[in-house]
């Protein structure tokens, strides 16, 4: 059975794609899948060779045929998002996609289409194969397009005989942090000590409780601020969950991201190897025996 590990965070700029890239190097039999589709930048790390290219279509949009078109502006009156100009011209920005215009129109002269919203690669790495994508600018359903990603990682997972999937999460708490999590086997949240970062860790935490996975936590840039460091591990330690790596700041990410590299490729230094550390931690709670009644053996 495939394994699936989301790394996340209450924001972005935490550490995640640093921590998720030297996951990955270190498992050696795994597959990377980039589902911080808003804002990917896994392959500034990885450089992976893209093999296949697929379309991704989110929400349908609104077209008017103009032969069939009277101009009788039923549609136009009914649209609140004003996506429909004088002209009859429909704004595929501004329509989002509720149909209305087409249920209204008497002439049958609007109709509903597919509209490209974004592209999903499979890719090879000098890790192995990659599941990435990228949304379009000003585009929605970016939940969806993460669930394309994870399909296209699971089907990569099972042909290349791979024990894991290493899942780099988009921040916050919205819908395509919710795609990124429902139904993998672990959590990461990887979080830093500003008064913002504790207040969005609590808030990732409740969606994963929400969610019944079992979760452990990163601290990075712990050094900052100390007091905020320790409030973060006296939290989690009252709501039972395990802080399983401390990192200091460090510009050691930057510089390897500026060449490519992970940060254990690029120097052997305390912080590469305090990720090595929480690596070993964490890869036994992902492959860690369930009980009888299949539950996790790890915050349960």
């Amino acid at each position: 059975m495939v394994k699936q590990l989301t790394i996340i965070s209450g924001k972005g700029g935490t550490g995640k794609t640093t921590v998720s890239s030297v996951f990955v190097s270190l498992a050696e039999n795994a597959v990377i899948a980039d589902c911080d589709v808003d804002a990917a930048d896994m392959h500034l790390i990885m450089s992976p060779e893209i093999i296949e290219k697929k379309d991704f279509y989110g929400l349908k949009v609104a077209s008017i045929d103009r032969e069939l078109c009277t101009f009788c502006s039923s549609c136009r009156g009914s649209c609140r998002f004003g996506a429909i100009d004088d002209d009859f011209q429909v704004d595929v920005y501004g329509c989002e996609g509720c149909a209305v215009c087409e249920y209204v129109c008497p002439f049958d002269a609007v109709t509903m289409v597919d509209r490209k919203a974004g592209e999903v690669f499979i890719s090879m790495t000098r890790f192995g194969p990659m599941a990435h994508a990228k949304l379009g600018i000003g585009e929605e359903a970016s939940g969806k397009l993460v669930s394309v990603v994870r399909n296209t990682a699971r089907d990569l997972a099972l042909k290349h005989d791979k024990d894991a999937i290493i899942i780099d999460g988009p921040p916050g708490t919205g819908c395509s942090v919710i795609a990124a999590i429902t139904g993998v086997d672990l959590v990461l949240v990887v979080s830093e000590p500003t008064l913002s970062g504790v207040h969005d860790l609590e808030r990732v935490l409740e969606v994963v409780k929400h969610f019944r996975i079992p979760v452990l936590v990163c601290i990075n840039k712990s050094n900052v601020n100390e007091k905020n460091t320790r409030m973060i591990q006296d939290y989690c330690m009252a709501q039972e969950i395990e802080v399983v790596g401390v990192l200091p700041y460090d510009r050691t990410p930057t510089a390897a991201m500026v060449e490519g590299k992970t940060v254990t490729e690029y120097v052997d230094n305390n912080f590469s190897s305090g990720i090595c550390s929480m690596w070993e931690r964490v890869r036994e709670y992902l492959f860690a025996e369930r009980n009888s009644c299949g539950v996790d053996l790890i915050n349960s």
